[in-house]
């Protein structure tokens, strides 16, 4: 079982990107870790830090659950998308082999919030 997040523009064309749940897992600790935090310090995430300690565009998409959490909107992704880009240009220039899969992931989804904020349409989560 796993994640898919898609556009929510009825076009079951339109890209998706998908992970295990545990995949989905350690791409979100990998986000933070580059935000200058460590996601299992968090509120929701085992810790006891209260998000108002951070500061990162990627709030929306690091602060909910993996599943049955509110989708993002469109307002939501856009505010993702340029610092998601950012992170995805700093792994690329990463010899890590760890980051490799996660750059691949990256790109993906910042196709698919390029996407929701061009028809302004909600990022879902299924």
């Amino acid at each position: 079982m796993g994640l898919v997040l898609f556009p929510g523009d009825g076009d079951n064309s339109s890209p998706d990107v998908s992970w295990s749940y545990s995949g989905f897992a350690a791409f979100r600790r990998c986000l933070a870790q580059a935000e200058g935090f460590d996601l299992s310090e968090m509120w929701g995430f085992g810790g006891d830090r209260p998000w108002s300690d951070v500061t990162t565009a990627l709030e929306p998409l690091l602060d909910r659950p993996d599943d049955g959490g509110d989708d993002l909107s469109s307002a939501d992704c856009a505010v993702i998308l340029p610092r998601l880009e950012a992170i995805a240009d700093e792994w690329a220039q990463n010899s890590d082999d760890t980051l490799l899969h996660h750059l691949a992931d990256a790109r993906r989804l910042a196709d698919v919030l390029r996407l929701c904020v061009k028809k302004h349409v909600p990022l879902l989560f299924c």
